[in-house]
């Protein structure tokens, strides 16, 4: 297999996902800024999307998406299991996941790329400036009811480490990069997200 990554909380969150598991993998790294992901022969035979990250499997096909990356590679190294091992353990993560990225991590980057991004993406995409400030607030509104739900749980969908805070400590590591922190009132979050920040594979990833 084959990683083809970039910059950006996206591929981050796959990196932070093989570090937990102890994945290691050969790279390709493109250039996201230069627009080498939006040209051939990446945008053609890697991701007719024109995104990362990308994972190249060994019969030459290719999985791009971070959940449906992150879900093969817990299925073919079960070892920890991020997503769970039962029907039960893999619906609470797929659930958490899920909430998480529509709540937070999806506005959070678009209020991103429409405001402070707007220079590199306008020319890529649709881009709304005007709704800039208020996607911004809704992810905010979306860590804030977090908060509320997380209570002194020491992870997002219970007593394990899934898919879930992985993918919202890099979206959240992002935010804090660009101008979108987190809010200290939300205590239960800044404990998780220290506590996150504090784990090995951040360092390595």
């Amino acid at each position: 297999m084959k990683f083809y990554t970039s910059v950006g909380p996206n591929p981050r969150v796959v990196k932070l996902f093989m570090a937990e598991k102890g994945i290691t993998l050969p790279e390709v790294e493109i250039d996201l800024r230069g627009g080498e992901n939006r040209r051939e022969p990446y945008a053609s035979q890697v991701n007719p999307a024109g995104q990362t990250p990308a994972l190249e499997l060994d019969d030459g096909s290719f999985l791009t998406e971070i959940t449906a990356i992150c879900e093969y590679l817990d299925e073919r190294f079960p070892e920890p299991p991020l997503v769970g091992t039962t029907a039960e353990e893999r619906a609470r993560t797929r659930m958490w996941t899920r909430r998480v990225d529509l709540k937070i991590c999806e506005p959070l980057t678009n209020g991103f790329r429409f405001a402070e991004g707007l220079p590199l993406f306008e020319p890529r995409m649709r881009c709304l400036p005007e709704a800039a400030p208020g996607l911004k607030a809704v992810a905010q509104d979306g860590i804030k009811w977090l908060d509320g739900l997380l209570g002194d749980r020491p992870f997002i969908a219970g007593e394990r480490i899934t898919l879930a805070d992985i993918l919202l400590y890099a979206f959240l590591e992002f935010g804090g990069a660009v101008g979108q922190p987190l809010d200290p009132a939300n205590a239960n979050v800044q404990r998780w997200f220290t506590a996150m920040q504090a784990r090995p594979s951040v360092a390595s990833a």
